[in-house]
């Protein structure tokens, strides 16, 4: 049983994880990771530990090592029932074993087993693997290492609770992290950011194309590591051939040369300036207990900000989420002021009070809606989807969202730390969206708009990709057909060449689509010969892609037993991991058996908020107080850390009592210090002035002369009056007005506000109004301001 904020047991036993160091290596648009992991059984027994390890959704794995002592161990991927029946014949005839697999649930946790370790002993454990770098809307590449891995939310009644994982405060993990990342590239590096203090970056050559970059001495462990690389000339094509292994067998993928072209077009300033007029918009909010505080107010925000952002004539509804599901209206309507309004007195009272989260269920609800009247079932319909990705069954929601892909286009959203990889990348992926990324540093409402911004645009159609290649030279593509490109997205291609080819050989590959009626292609020319020291990366990708495209067509069940053989077959002889294969390390020990009884010790991970109730806690745990209070003194004995802390949002035990009788769910329910309704309505209340302002538009895009506006402006009604030029109609100059103040004093957040700017001058510009210029002159003057008219689009 897993005990709640079950941080340390009552005997304070250490944790056998002492390090971890991180090697970055990023080549263009991929990354190759390797991780040391260094334990100590400090025990009088035998210790059999346990660390459930994050990776990116679409890593492959291509390394896993074990030192002991003066002895290294190697792994071998293996069948994975295979591998399970190794390690347990190991452990049981007193063997020392490794064993490293994927997830069931989630592509992205791997449940790593040390198992059997002698008292006093040390062992180091080195984890390899390769994984495509997500592009960010400002052209930045992400990476993310995870310091945290939250407990995965499992429904009730579902089976297999898996790993067990313990939540910890930063200053509790008694484990240190170094971390170095080296970045090379066709292109310059124009600059590297993290949400971490990071040491200069450090080129190694003339033309800036490689360098080295570390963190900086002290991280205290309380968010993750993210990384973001920008080039120069980011939206130019590139490829990279790479020599097959030697040792393979010829015309094998292993051993035939493999090409990575990466596929990032500009799109013309004409297309990616216009804005849809119709469609649907779903809006699909998390509001369980770990979306508290800080989290579900910026929500709230940010769905303020996009249905003010809409364009008159789609559709719209919003959903939101736990362990049940809501929905404002039964089913989407017309975008109009008395919808808009009436939506936005639910969201205002929204808090992260429904429990758990299960997202399943409210996706297919919104998939199985009829069609909109007058609207082909096309993809005019876009689902914007809001976690902090505590889900359990990633594979199941990933393939919903794949089989409704030809009718709504997906754009989602990982809040916070912690945030599946897996969830959000696959949801985007699969539904021919964008993938954002909000750490709690970030503001989530520029991201989300930037992603509204894509949504808006045409969607580009009829894709197709043609190869021209020397005649001894044939070509097998190895990834799944692109389905959707639009501004901001990069699709990487990975293909298989077979035969021989001179040195001086070319191939050329060739992207022709259709953007908003008009043809446009995208030509790359490149040269077969195979770059050098690049550590079968793309081979490993190539391999990867493969793998879980046959995975996602046979995941439900495997009936088709020649196609999980041969995914058994290429992982084996790729060397990546898959969901039907595990890695597996045995040392016999000079054949001496390990005495004493084993034992299993979880490793602590820390979280952000100071106090979580674990995925597996007992219903039975949550009626004894003093199981409870218990863990609480524990905790106080060691960091303070939760003294007075209590229940969100119900201030005791007995107020948690009540949290859900209806689902008798209580984990995901964080446990935040000061957060009730009282304090969301006071923050509501003194909200930011740009938020005041956009918060007073219509839905039309125009304002009112509303005795507010001069209070949002930082005037006073008596100012405002007497500025505004005598024939001019209120709501023009009011219009004008929020215009020049957006215009002239918040261009920092220009990427938050510009749609609903945009619709406001195309409401002036409808009205065909006189004195226009007179209003930007008064607006001008009164604000202090100089914002030309047609820098409003007027």
């Amino acid at each position: 049983m897993v005990r709640a904020c079950g941080l340390l047991t009552a005997q304070k036993e250490p944790v056998p994880l002492k390090s971890i160091e991180v090697e970055l290596e990023v080549r263009d648009h991929v990354a190759t990771v390797v991780s040391t992991l260094n334990y100590e059984n400090k025990e009088d027994k035998p210790l059999e530990a346990v660390f459930v390890f994050p990776l990116p959704g679409d890593a492959a794995v291509c390394h896993f090592s074990a030192q002991i002592g003066q002895t290294q161990i190697v792994a071998e991927v293996k069948e994975k029932q295979k591998a399970r029946e190794e390690y347990d014949d190991a452990l049981s005839s007193g063997q020392q074993a490794f064993l490293l697999e994927e997830s069931d649930q989630s592509p992205d946790i791997f449940s790593l087993s040390v198992g059997s370790l002698p008292p006093g002993e040390s062992a180091s454990i080195r984890l390899e693997y390769v994984t495509e770098l997500a592009v960010q809307a400002d052209d930045g590449l992400r990476f993310c290492l995870p310091a945290v891995l939250n407990p995965r939310y499992q429904p009730q009644g579902s089976e297999g609770a898996g790993v067990q994982v313990t939540s910890v405060p930063a200053s509790l993990v008694p484990y240190s992290l170094s971390f170095s990342a080296r970045v090379s590239s066709p292109r310059p590096i124009s600059k590297v950011e993290s949400n971490c203090s990071l040491d200069p970056l450090q080129y190694l050559n003339t033309d800036q194309t490689q360098a080295t970059v570390k963190l900086a001495a002290g991280h205290k462990f309380d968010r993750d590591v993210e990384l973001l690389i920008y080039y120069k000339d980011a939206h130019q094509p590139t490829a990279v051939v790479e020599a097959g292994q030697a040792s393979a067998e010829p015309g094998s993928l292993m051993g035939d040369s493999v090409v990575m072209v990466s596929l990032y077009p500009e799109f013309p300033q004409s297309v990616t300036s216009s804005v849809a007029s119709c469609g649907e918009f779903v809006l699909l909010m998390d509001r369980s207990g770990s979306m508290s505080n800080s989290r579900i107010s910026s929500a709230r925000d940010t769905l303020l900000l996009l249905l003010k952002s809409l364009p008159m004539g789609c559709y719209f509804n919003i959903y939101s989420f736990g362990s049940r599901y809501e929905h404002i209206f039964p089913k989407s309507v017309e975008y109009s002021q008395q919808t808009m309004e009436e939506a936005l007195k639910t969201v205002v009272q929204m808090e992260a009070n429904l429990g758990g989260t299960e997202m399943l269920q409210p996706l297919k609800h919104i998939y199985s809606q009829p069609c909109i009247p007058n609207q082909p079932r096309q993809v005019t319909h876009q689902l914007f989807v809001f976690t902090d990705g505590e889900v359990w069954d990633t594979k199941e929601v990933i393939d919903l969202v794949k089989r409704n892909s030809d009718s709504h286009r997906c754009f989602s959203f990982g809040i916070g730390e912690g945030a599946s990889s897996a969830l959000i990348n696959g949801m985007a992926k699969e539904g021919g969206g964008h993938a954002q990324f909000i750490t709690d540093t970030d503001r989530m409402q520029a991201k989300v708009m930037q992603s509204l911004r894509f949504a808006l645009q045409p969607a580009v159609v009829d894709i197709s990709v043609t190869w021209d290649l020397p005649k001894e030279v044939s070509v097998t593509v190895l990834s799944p057909p692109i389905t959707a490109l639009f501004p901001g997205q990069r699709s990487l291609i990975y293909a298989q060449l077979s035969g021989q080819s001179s040195e001086a050989a070319e191939g050329c590959v060739t992207v022709k689509y259709s953007l908003a009626g008009h043809p446009s292609e995208n030509q790359l020319h490149f040269s077969l010969r195979p770059a050098e020291d690049t550590g079968l990366t793309v081979h490993k990708l190539g391999a990867r892609t493969l793998i879980r495209s046959l995975e996602e067509g046979e995941h439900r069940g495997w009936q088709d037993t020649k196609v999980k053989e041969k995914v058994v077959q290429l992982s084996v002889q790729s060397g990546i991991s898959s969901s039907l294969t595990a890695f597996i390390a045995v040392f016999n020990n000079n054949g001496e058996a390990i005495q004493g009884p084993l034992l299993h010790k979880n490793i602590l991970k820390h979280d952000y908020v100071d106090c979580t109730l674990s995925s597996y806690q007992d219903y039975e745990d949550l009626q004894e107080p003093s199981v409870l209070t218990m863990d609480y003194m524990y905790a106080d004995q060691e960091s303070y850390d939760y003294v007075g802390c209590t229940l969100n949002p119900y201030q005791n035990c007995e107020g948690y009592m009540d949290a859900d009788q209806e689902s008798g769910d209580y984990m995901d329910c964080a446990l935040p210090l000061d957060q009730d309704y009282e304090t969301s309505v006071s923050e509501q209340q003194t909200r930011d002035p740009l938020l005041q302002l956009v918060s007073l538009q219509e839905a039309t895009g125009k304002w009112l002369l509303d005795p507010a506006l001069p209070t949002a402006l930082g005037k006073t009604n008596e100012e405002v009056e007497k500025s505004k030029p005598v024939l001019a109609n209120k709501e023009i100059w009011a219009t004008i007005l929020a215009l020049i103040w957006l215009h002239g004093l918040k261009m920092d957040s220009k990427n938050e506000w510009d749609l609903l700017a945009m619709k406001a001058a195309s409401w002036l510009r409808a009205q065909n109004a006189p004195w226009v210029t007179e209003c930007v002159e008064a607006a001008n003057l009164l604000l202090g301001c100089s914002v030309m008219k047609e820098a409003l689009g007027l």
